[in-house]
């Protein structure tokens, strides 16, 4: 692992990181905000997944989630949305291959050789943040905004026992019913909807569920409300019997300004099931 940079960052320090990913066969990069209690002792983490087109750095510089961070004593990972490198398969499209893993392992050519962030995110930088940094790794909680929004729900879902709560700002509900997941799943895992299953926040909710705190948000007049599906994701809940809060935030978009407005929110939410 190789220090790209470290600042001091409301009395804790935010550093950026690349390592050699197995996982994903090239060099990864991830940002990590430790704050001061980190100097004294493992402490909680919160992982942070981006949206389509991001890298590691948007929710890092846009999110103002270090602030909030700091004031709970909680770490906060950044993970890079998709693999990087000139051997890795790209397509045109902004919601196809770089800055557009959607959290999956992929299956399919040309994908497959790179495209394994469910692996990177679930397995092997957990086990290198772990082993690098004062974090305690039986305290953990996850959030996401967009497709992180969806990879978030889903990992959480899919690990029971692994995270002590979730939240999603603006999530992909229903990728498999909605123009943002049925491309994508395609390309990265086949035609085989069975194998689409696991990685769809809606029909994980309303098979299994989680067991812990649920928040999400999501903006009223968000422009791809139709892709996102929340109301699908609310029936779901609804059918689950699922505690959650699930929230329209009257006249909020996609944008950062709408995640940095309730990253307060999210954040002491989280505090409160990771110091339960």
């Amino acid at each position: 692992m190789d220090t790209v940079s470290e600042n001091r960052c409301f009395g804790g320090t935010q550093g950026v990181y690349t390592h050699a990913s197995s996982a994903c066969n090239c060099d990864m990069t991830f940002g990590l905000f430790l704050p001061e209690e980190a100097d004294d002792g493992p402490v909680p983490l919160l992982w942070y997944l981006s949206g389509l087109t991001c890298t590691h750095e948007n929710a890092m510089t846009k999110a103002g989630a270090q602030a909030w961070a700091a004031d709970q004593g909680i770490a906060l990972i950044f993970p890079d949305t998709s693999p990087r490198g000139d051997d890795v398969a790209d397509d045109d499209a902004y919601d196809l291959g770089k800055g557009a893993g959607f959290y999956v392992n992929a299956t399919q050519d040309p994908w497959a050789p790179h495209f394994r962030m469910w692996d990177y995110v679930v397995e092997e930088l957990p086990a290198l943040v772990g082993r690098e940094f004062a974090l305690d790794m039986e305290r953990q909680a996850i959030t996401g905004h967009s497709m992180g929004g969806h990879g978030a729900l889903t990992i959480a879902m899919n690990n029971p026992g692994r995270f002590k709560s979730v939240s999603a700002f603006s999530p992909i509900c229903n990728p498999m019913g909605s123009d943002w997941g049925r491309k994508q799943l395609t390309a990265y895992l086949g035609g085989t909807e069975t194998a689409w299953a696991r990685h769809d926040a809606s029909h994980l909710m309303r098979e299994v569920g989680f067991d812990g705190p649920v928040l999400m948000d999501t903006g009223s007049t968000d422009q791809f409300i139709d892709l996102l599906r929340p109301e699908v994701m609310a029936d779901a809940i609804a059918t689950r019997r699922q505690p959650a809060t699930f929230r329209l935030q009257k006249g909020y978009d996609h944008s950062y300004f709408f995640v940095s407005t309730f990253m307060e929110e999210h954040v002491a939410f989280h505090a409160e099931a990771l110091f339960a």
